[in-house]
């Protein structure tokens, strides 16, 4: 048995995400690997070990145990493989590309909200707005698509054009991240998107794609037969397994090390829905590390109801349906505003509508002892035109 860079393994391409989650699962669970992985000498990956690997690879260890011939035991833990090593970032923050800068980034701040906070409830809130290209939590699933089809994806070394569906974060963070890595990009916004979006996707030298339907999954068939005729790479953050796989090795992960550093454990965590990758895969990871003792709660928008970058789970979520999702809140757009206003006023913090329905749908639940996460997607100037229309008090 040795211990070798992950890097070094020669493997098939990743299997759909649902394949591996009884494997992801059981890895969390344990917090340690009991076998290695089989390869040949020349480091082929045994086909009996592929969706193991492919486990080991998405958490995101640097390293893991193979042998020859045999599977052998052993007992190392998940830092022992460098699962930790996704937080250790440069304190000075000198970044010579946008992957080291959005990556100079996180962990995103964890900061307690004095607000809704009391002498038996104590309430944090996970700052995905401070990412640095839309200011918002879509940062991390636009560069890791990115990054993801570059490796698994060689339609997009060829055509080096992306097309997607957004209602403005993803587009930006895509307009951003395509720079980097020398890429066209047409952004398809939805009617309802605020019309200042165009403007930040234009400014960024990306193309923009007025589309007459209401809500972005209803605009995918239109991006997807664009991306045929224009041999274009639909990324499609609604089905892209990157989406989700991002929060689980990096939003789930730094929330989960975070708290420990102040030793604190979560009983309930609050997230708002859009694709559901970031709720999906905190539910999924807290669940596979503390079972049941964490509670996961998605606010959806009510009936009706428009919030952008919010949808509610019958219009089509992919990998909700994989997790245990403990209760589900509707909040309107007027409780998603009065949240935002409420968190701004009090605590000072610039958040988004996103996250003012996050805070509604908080304010809905029954009280609980304990810690109480709420996760932050994005930030409030781009929503000035809901503000504009609306009185604020």
């Amino acid at each position: 048995m040795k211990i070798i860079s992950i890097e070094h393994i020669k493997c098939p391409p990743r299997p759909p995400i649902e394949q591996l989650l009884d494997e992801v699962s059981e890895l969390l669970r344990l917090d340690r690997v009991t076998k290695t992985i089989l390869v040949d000498k020349d480091y082929n990956l045994s086909v009996e070990d592929y969706k193991r690997f492919h486990a080991l690879k998405i958490l995101g260890v640097r390293y893991i145990p193979v042998s020859v011939g045999f599977e052998e035991d052993v007992d190392l833990t998940l830092e022992e493989l460098g699962f930790d090593k996704d937080l250790e970032y440069d304190p000075l923050k000198v970044c010579r590309n946008h992957s080291e800068l959005i990556k100079a980034c996180w962990p995103t701040p964890l900061i307690r909200l004095n607000s809704l906070s009391n002498h038996a409830s104590d309430v944090w809130a996970k700052l995905e707005y401070l990412n640095p290209f839309s200011n918002s939590i879509k940062d991390r699933i636009g560069w890791y698509m990115v990054v993801d089809a570059f490796e698994n994806n060689p339609q997009l070394s060829t055509s080096r054009l992306i097309y997607e569906a957004s209602s403005t974060n993803t587009g930006i963070a895509l307009a951003c991240i395509g720079k980097s890595f020398n890429l066209k990009i047409k952004i398809y916004l939805p009617q309802t998107v605020q019309r200042c979006s165009d403007a930040y996707i234009r400014l960024l030298g990306s193309d923009v794609v007025r589309v007459p339907e209401q809500l972005t999954i209803q605009a995918i068939n239109r991006v997807r037969q664009d991306a045929i005729s224009d041999s274009a790479l639909h990324i499609n953050q609604f089905e892209n397994d990157a989406n989700f796989i991002s929060h689980l090795r990096f939003t789930s992960k730094e929330l989960d090390y975070q708290l420990r550093s102040i030793n604190l454990k979560p009983r309930r965590i609050v997230c708002a829905l859009g694709t559901s990758g970031h709720a999906s895969a905190i539910s999924f990871y807290f669940k596979s590390r503390y079972q049941d003792k964490v509670e996961v709660v998605g606010v959806q928008p009510a009936r009706g109801e428009l919030i952008p970058g919010m949808r509610r789970v019958e219009t089509g979520m992919k990998w909700i349906h994989y997790v245990k999702i403990d209760e589900l809140i509707d909040v309107t757009r007027r409780e998603a505003i009065e949240g935002l206003v409420k968190v701004a006023s009090r605590d000072g913090l610039p958040i988004g509508l996103s996250a003012g329905a996050v805070v509604a749908g908080l304010e809905k639940l029954s009280d609980i002892d304990g810690v109480s996460v709420l996760v932050f997607p994005d930030h409030f100037y781009k929503y000035v035109e809901f503000f504009t229309n609306c009185q604020i008090t």
